[in-house]
């Protein structure tokens, strides 16, 4: 699983780590740098499938560009970037990736990447046992159009020369080499293809979608993706589904679910039952006349339920739509649905409510995504590190604290001091 993001000239980054943990809180006012962080990770993912570096950033006709494009990848007025993570494969064995990228006149070159596995002891405290490089790269000439890896052979390396336009760690999936090199390459490569970054899009859910087995980034084919289940998967996931969402709203939602439609079965619709008091009869309604934030939550649910586990899985504002009295019953399905099926999930808010719902608890995973005062790149602490936090937390939870800018300001003067 992945344990840590590094953004260093990425964007608005100069160099800042985020941590993952099984539910991970960002928040930060506008431009303070969490979607820049999302875009970096959203670059990882698509590199990881075979995305050429300039498409990963500028879009290739079907993919869409990522904020800014080429242009605005490295931070200004630099023009290299790079991005790393740590896999975590048990508590013996961990992998440090790294990619390095120069960008500029509207194209994307690798520049350095490298691989490494560090195994631990384990025992009272866990230690550093070994550490050994899978691949590393060569220094490039400027203008080549290949860069040469070196790939860990217990001496200088075995020379390999690969293109600049991909990633060296997608070159190598399916590639023969060393049982150790195949193992660390398959472990980050699964970790980064097992990233998915939703942002549902109500309008888009409410018409008929084709069986899928795969949800959308937008959510628009979950009717497809239920009905497609085995019955007896799409079976629990449907009480799974009732049971929450039943929670949402005054009235009372009997069942949620998924059906076929259409005399090929080859395109599904979502429906509730409903119930107002004591009124005869269950009216059937369809995605058409659900709320946009019933139908957000249930694309979360949805999401939670079918990812694979050991997957992370990323909620720009997850709370949009969702009025505030509901925000315990979000952090209650985020975590135990997360939970139960070994999911972790991120997630970014602006909502106190929501903060306010967290109690003392969750202070250990919640992140602050700020800008440094003195040189505006953005920064990412954690918050329970904020020094003056215990007093912070006497005057109000975490989401007044916010609301209020106190939580900015204690880092602006941590920063100036």
């Amino acid at each position: 699983m992945i344990t840590k993001f590094i953004f260093e000239k990425w964007k608005s980054f100069e160099k800042s780590e985020l941590n993952i943990d099984p539910l991970t809180i960002i928040i930060g006012t506008n431009s303070s740098g969490k979607s820049n962080a999302l875009d970096a990770i959203s670059f990882l993912t698509r590199i990881s499938n075979g995305l050429m570096l300039t498409s990963a950033l500028q879009g290739d006709g079907i993919i869409p560009p990522l904020r800014g494009g080429v242009e605005w990848a490295a931070q200004k007025p630099g023009e290299i970037f790079s991005i790393g993570l740590s896999v975590i494969v048990d508590e013996s064995i961990e992998y440090s990736y790294t990619i390095e990228c120069s960008a500029k006149q509207n194209r994307c070159e690798l520049i350095s990447e490298r691989l490494e596995r560090i195994k631990y002891r384990i025992g009272r405290k866990k230690m550093e046992s070994g550490r050994i490089r899978l691949f590393w790269t060569d220094q490039v000439s400027e203008g080549s159009p290949t860069i040469v890896a070196r790939l860990y052979n217990e001496k200088r390396g075995t020379p390999r020369q690969l293109s600049r336009s991909n990633s060296i760690l997608f070159q190598l999936v399916g590639q023969k080499s060393r049982v150790e090199i195949q193992e660390g390459v398959d472990q980050v490569i699964n970790a980064l293809r097992n990233i998915f970054i939703l942002d549902p899009i109500p309008s888009h859910m409410r018409g008929f979608a084709r069986l899928s087995d795969r949800l959308d980034p937008d959510a628009g084919n979950i009717a497809g993706v239920i009905a497609a289940l085995p019955e007896s998967a799409r079976v629990q996931i449907e009480a799974v589904l009732t049971e929450y969402v039943r929670q949402l709203p005054e009235k009372d939602i009997r069942r949620v679910y998924a059906e076929t439609v259409g005399k090929f079965a080859t395109d599904a619709m979502l429906y509730c039952e409903e119930q107002w008091g004591e009124k005869e009869g269950i009216p059937i309604v369809d995605a058409r006349g659900m709320s946009d934030g019933t139908l957000r939550f249930l694309a979360i649910l949805t999401a939670l339920q079918t990812r694979p586990p050991g997957s992370l899985l990323i909620i720009e504002e997850v709370d949009n739509g969702l009025h505030p009295s509901r925000s315990h019953l979000l952090l209650k399905m985020l975590r135990e649905v997360g939970s139960k099926r070994k999911v972790d999930v991120v997630v970014t808010t602006h909502n106190p409510a929501l903060l306010d719902a967290m109690g003392t608890e969750m202070v250990p995973f919640i992140t602050v995504a700020h800008r440094n005062p003195k040189t505006g790149a953005s920064m990412f602490t954690l918050l329970e590190d904020i020094k003056v936090l215990p007093k912070l937390l006497a005057l109000g939870p975490v989401g007044r604290l916010t609301s209020q800018g106190l939580i900015e300001n204690s880092l602006k003067s941590e920063a100036a001091n």
